[in-house]
């Protein structure tokens, strides 16, 4: 294989353009970045690399908080116009016509035509000499919009949650009661889970024509023993 050596560069491309919004409900500002990730699951940790020169660099600085605000494609102008203008100059919610809501644990706003947003508390902040400085920050909150969820999402989130409590527990005897209660509570979880998608599977096939129904129950004769599903669905042979 023939490759052509290039000088040293960040080539991780394409990532994902969020808006941050910062500052407060009564001076909010929206800065657009691109370099933004995840750094651990538990725990929940992320960070954004700033230019130093940047508005909003100060003001994340000084506050140590921001709101990580996902995009779609209604947003994209306004991705585009907050990340070539500078708060300094403009409102950018106003000239977006975004609103600025409260959020649940952060002085920052976000941005409510989001669908997602992720509120930050800064606990490091790298200074690398370079272009960008990083702010490391750990998730404190994380609203998303409830269209994006059917009936059976928050059900298995919540049988996570209760899974993720029984785990940090102590197994000492005094402990028992607490666990035997959390594992039922979790039983009663995978109980509602599985009705939830015995419904939906009734109103999958109540959609479906005759003829339809007939060829997803041919499908779901040759079905496969380790996924529970059409063999045509999960690939295997």
């Amino acid at each position: 294989m023939s490759k052509s050596v290039w000088r040293p560069g960040t080539v991780l491309y394409p990532v994902p353009a969020v808006m941050v919004s910062c500052g407060t409900i009564e001076k909010p500002n929206i800065i657009t970045v691109a370099w933004c990730g995840t750094l651990c699951t538990s725990p929940a940790m992320t960070y954004v690399s700033i230019r130093p020169e940047r508005f909003s660099y100060k003001i994340i600085e000084e506050s140590k908080e921001f709101v990580i605000n996902l995009t779609t494609e209604a947003l994209v102008h306004s991705v585009d116009y907050c990340g070539v203008k500078s708060g300094k100059d403009v409102d950018k919610f106003k000239e977006c016509s975004l609103t600025a809501s409260k959020s649940v644990n952060v002085s920052a706003p976000s941005i409510e035509e989001s669908p997602v947003n992720i509120e930050c508390k800064v606990v490091q902040i790298i200074k690398t000499g370079g272009t960008h400085d990083i702010f490391i920050a750990e998730v404190v909150s994380v609203s998303v919009d409830d269209k994006y969820f059917d009936e059976i999402a928050p059900l298995k989130m919540c049988c996570k949650q209760e899974k993720m409590k029984l785990k940090e527990m102590e197994c000492k005897k005094c402990k028992w009661k607490v666990k035997h209660e959390q594992k039922q509570k979790i039983k009663d979880l995978k109980s509602e889970i599985k009705e939830k998608k015995k419904e939906h599977k009734e109103c999958f096939m109540q959609i479906l024509t005759s003829c339809q129904k007939d060829k997803y129950k041919e499908l779901m004769k040759d079905k496969c023993k380790k996924h529970k599903k059409a063999k045509c669905e999960c690939g295997c042979k």
